[in-house]
């Protein structure tokens, strides 16, 4: 969106009144994709911090409640459904708290990731962040050390999350294989 798009989005009283309805029905439902929609519809017209906050923290109790619940019943998320949102909203908390060096609560979020997703190319992904945390790695190293910054993915499912590293991937986590076998025996209690 062009600026002048972005003032008009602003201040068209229409538009306000349709996001203000549609953020308290998806609240309501407790609709993770509608959470989503209202968030990234919210944070590109840099609208009230605090409302955005407000919608955040619906998305993660939605989440943290979908995901406990998958925990009981040993599901597996789908990235291919609405589950991405789950996966996407566990991450990014697992991401917040990396880049303020919650290392610990990091790598259980990541652990997490890494038992309830369904996708081996994000369980990868996955299993280099929660080393990466493991080594007290911070989150702008991480990005400038191991990270490809210039890659796209061709799908779309993929763009949430970072998974292209200036590694060879199988190669890392043979590397590491010591490392994530103690890690996964230290944060095996968080599946209990």
């Amino acid at each position: 969106m062009e600026n002048e798009e972005l003032q008009q989005a602003r201040t068209n009283p229409e538009f306000l009144a349709y996001l203000d309805t549609r953020e308290k029905e998806v609240i309501e439902d407790k609709n993770i994709a509608g959470l989503y929609e209202v968030l990234d519809t919210l944070l590109v017209l840099d609208l009230d911090h605090s409302r955005i906050n407000k919608v955040y923290e619906e998305i993660l109790k939605v989440s943290f409640d979908n995901i406990e619940q998958r925990l009981q019943n040993d599901k597996k998320l789908d990235i291919n459904t609405d589950d991405i949102y789950f996966i996407r909203s566990f991450y990014e908390h697992a991401i917040e708290k990396w880049s303020v060096l919650d290392f610990k609560g990091a790598k259980e979020l990541f652990f997490i990731l890494t038992q309830i997703v369904e996708d081996s190319k994000l369980v990868d992904a996955f299993n280099i962040h929660l080393l990466s945390c493991s080594k007290k790695l911070d989150m702008d190293t991480f990005y400038d050390k191991k990270v490809i910054h210039d890659h796209t993915d061709s799908e779309d499912r993929y763009g949430y999350f970072i998974t292209h590293f200036q590694f060879d991937i199988e190669d890392y986590m043979k590397t590491n294989k010591e490392l994530l076998e103690k890690e996964y025996k230290a944060l095996e209690h968080l599946l209990k």
